[in-house]
């Protein structure tokens, strides 16, 4: 048996997230990085007067991809200090660089930099997934503008919307979502090389002045992407900012969970469907379940991604003084599964989105089952207008909206509520009258204007700035 089936497969990464994302997190993506930051520390601080030997750049640069986990493992057994095993490996694949790399640093340069730069790194490709969803869905709205579907408030029929409509509502979450994505991006710095408490009391010493602490990290900073890094930190940059970012993650599981219930509701309504695959199976005892499991699959990782906003809180608040080490266990866990996790929804999202189905029949069906009754304020309206008095008129129109609603419970056919306000002579209601005021565009209002102004003002302008156009969804693996 391979040892790739004794060990515990994460399902984030296996199942559901993609191999893109899982790069950025993995051990070897790390470690480059930490050597990254060490040549480029070493390379500024050459430049501004420390007497770094150039073959010490030399050789960091050239041993740069030598790099063995497994003896880092070995390294790490020995000393019990994950960020020194990688030292003393770095120096002995740049023997001389041994006696300059990590020169002034702790711990944190290359652990708090490195997990900075992956955070970015993972919140472009969840914007990219965010934009996708964007598209997809306004394409959906797009199409199904103007098709009149009941409305549902606490699930029970209410004034009727379109399709359309009710997308916007879902495509408007996912605004938000990018909008925040941005934001998060927007402040974003590095921690740069601050020292042991964050005085940066051991780079002064090795450069003789502020203005060159100063010019260092402004130097780092730049070399990785960076505006510049965070005014004050202590020995590790703010848990605020990892407590923020999970946050905006967090979001994202909200807007996909609220999509993918509503899927789910009108699935079991037999309106909208999610896709469903030609050989697909829904169930291994029913085969004639077409169970809605991507959108099921969404709400469960997207009810794990939310309770994750909860521990990136409480880390931030745990923080004592200068720094503590209870967050380093926490972080290794809850960072990288809320980016896995927020783009697995994502991924699922964008899949459901581009293969709505929509059955149109049924839907009119049920919009036509509850659209008598929906109709009762306006009957009363338009029967006054027409000279009735209201109370005579409601007590009417409420006898024959009750015996309506019992037939169909009894087993007796459709309701004729509409045929009985008709027949009713002391109801001032013409047949052409009824039929004018049941039409279920009119009752829509303004929905499918709304779609319209929603595309052409707040989401094309989005979507045209990122250059997205709703594309094939990628395959979901499971």
């Amino acid at each position: 048996m391979s040892n790739d089936n004794v060990r515990y497969p994460h399902p984030l990464i296996d199942r559901y997230a993609s191999r893109a994302m899982a790069d950025i997190f993995s051990p070897t993506r790390t470690a480059l990085l930490w050597r990254d930051l060490w040549i480029a520390l070493a390379e500024a601080e050459r430049d501004l007067g420390v007497d770094v030997p150039e073959e010490a750049i030399v050789g960091m640069r050239e041993g740069r991809d030598a790099l063995d986990l497994g003896r880092v493992a070995e390294l790490e057994a020995e000393l019990r200090h994950d960020v020194m095993a990688h030292v003393h490996h770095f120096g002995e694949v740049a023997p001389a660089a041994r006696g300059f790399i990590h020169l002034g640093a702790t711990s944190a340069f290359v652990g708090d930099n490195a997990s900075l730069i992956q955070q970015r790194d993972a919140l472009h490709l969840l914007r990219e997934r965010t934009a996708a969803v964007i598209a997809a869905l306004a394409a959906f709205a797009r199409e199904h503008r103007a098709v009149p579907a009941l409305g549902y408030t606490h699930f029970q029929p209410a004034q009727p919307t379109t399709v359309g409509k009710r997308a916007c509502l879902w495509l408007q979450d996912f605004l938000f979502d990018l909008e925040q994505i941005d934001a998060a991006l927007d402040g974003l710095r590095l921690r740069g090389a601050r020292g042991t408490t964050g005085t940066e009391a051991t780079f002064l010493e090795l450069l003789g002045s502020g203005d060159r602490v100063d010019e260092l990290n402004r130097r780092v900073a730049e070399r990785f992407g960076f505006p510049g890094v965070y005014d004050v930190v202590g020995q590790v940059y703010p848990r605020k900012v990892d407590q923020r970012l999970v946050g905006v993650l967090a979001g994202i599981g909200s807007s996909t969970a609220r999509f993918g219930t509503d899927i789910r509701l009108l699935q079991g309504l037999g309106e909208v469907e999610e896709p469903f695959g030609q050989r697909q199976v829904g169930s291994s005892a029913m085969p004639y379940k077409r169970n809605p499991m991507r959108s099921e699959r969404m709400c469960a990782l997207a009810r794990h991604l939310c309770t994750l906003e909860v521990e990136a809180a409480w880390t931030a608040s745990v923080q004592w003084l200068e720094r503590s080490l209870d967050d380093s266990a926490s972080r290794r866990i809850v960072l990288p599964e809320a980016y896995l996790c927020a783009e697995a929804v994502l991924l699922i999202a964008h899949n459901v989105a581009s293969g709505l189905v929509v059955h149109a029949g049924r839907i009119r069906e049920r919009l036509e089952e509850a659209l008598p009754f929906l109709l009762t304020e306006s009957l009363l309206l338009a029967g006054v207008r027409a000279g009735g008095d209201r109370q005579d008129l409601h007590e009417r129109i409420r006898r024959h909206a009750m015996a309506a609603r019992a037939q169909p419970q009894a087993g007796a056919g459709k309701g004729d509520f509409l045929d009985r306000v008709a027949r009713d002579a002391e109801i001032p209601l013409s047949e052409e009258l009824l039929r004018d005021l049941a039409d279920p565009v009119r009752l829509t209002g303004r929905a499918a204007e709304q779609v319209d102004a929603f595309l052409a003002v707040r989401v094309d302008p989005v979507l045209d700035s990122l250059r997205v156009q709703s594309t094939k969804p990628e395959s979901l693996r499971v």
